[in-house]
């Protein structure tokens, strides 16, 4: 059982987690499933379970598209499992744009607002990086200490710290290929560029935030009924009013995922459920830490780190 007897988290994932075929299974095998995708469809008024079961990928992978496509397809592996559904976790979090699913799974707002929000979220960071052409490199191998220096040689920024030994950096085009290219030299062991449309996290975003706040504005923010770790802090928010300024301030800050799981940890999680499609939180946790249990919606199975 998920869980069971233990202190357990659920965790959300972002953007990148997306694959064409996502949510297919869970659409035809389970109506909870079916009811949070026929309503997506009806709310954002075009076929997003479409584009999600068939893409095509270019499509999909993109960022106005990708973040709500993401955002329904958690909330529909949450609903489609009972067991998820009925037990309440000590702790959610999501990684970037998987914060607005926690947001749903912690009833701070309902699913159709968050998934409205989502899509503007995602509409306006495309904007944003058309207006500042940027990108994000995953840096594979170096210490946090080693990346800040590169960042500061090549003018970039550290936008997420996911686990040991992996941090992405974002910025200018060319300085991200400069901030590769250094990070080479410096013994990293790889660096992998990220399909995305923009320098997310940084102040490149900034663009974004006044129509993210007009939005989050016009919206009725309730208090969590569980505890959301944040992703600028690596602490829990209670009130609704400090989510609005969360969800602002990680457009243009760090994603701090490391600090966020060994907090959750620290106080106690055992056991981590991953809900949505992929696996890639599963792959960080199991990098921060050894002894927690770590279950996989999309793959069914439980691994131990």
């Amino acid at each position: 059982m998920v869980g069971e007897g233990k202190v357990a988290a659920y965790v959300f994932p972002g953007q990148g987690s997306q694959w064409v075929g996502m949510g297919r299974e869970l659409f035809e095998s389970s109506p909870e499933a079916r009811a949070v995708f026929e309503e997506a469809d009806s709310v954002l008024g075009f076929a997003l379970s479409r584009l999600c079961f068939e893409g095509p990928e270019d499509v999909l992978r993109q960022t106005e598209n990708a973040q709500p496509a993401i955002l329904v397809t958690s909330v529909a592996h949450l609903r489609a499992n009972a067991q998820l559904r009925e037990a309440r976790p000590s702790f959610v979090a999501g990684h970037s744009l998987g914060e607005y699913t926690a947001l749903v799974a912690a009833q701070v707002l309902d699913f159709a607002d968050a998934l409205r929000l989502a899509r503007e979220r995602g509409r306006l960071m495309q904007e944003a990086g058309r207006q500042n052409p940027g990108g994000m490199v995953a840096i594979l191998g170096l210490d946090e200490a080693l990346v800040e220096e590169v960042c500061r040689a090549t003018g970039t920024y550290v936008a997420n710290l996911n686990c040991p030994g992996q941090i992405v950096v974002s910025g200018g085009k060319e300085n991200v290929a400069q901030a590769a290219e250094l990070a080479r030299s410096k013994g990293a062991r790889s660096t992998v560029p990220l399909q995305v449309s923009g320098a997310f996290h940084t102040p490149l975003m900034q663009p974004a935030v006044e129509g993210m706040a007009r939005a989050v504005s016009e919206l009725s923010f309730a208090d969590p009924v569980i505890p959301i770790v944040a992703n600028t802090t690596a602490r829990p928010i209670e009130s609704g009013e400090a989510v609005k300024a969360e969800l602002l301030d990680q457009l243009c800050h760090c994603i701090q995922w490391h600090k966020s799981v060994e907090y959750m940890v620290n106080e106690g999680v055992s056991t981590f459920t991953e809900v949505g499609p992929g696996q890639v939180l599963t792959g960080l946790i199991k990098r921060i830490s050894r002894e927690v249990e770590l279950v996989n919606t999309e793959s069914k199975r439980i691994a131990r780190s």
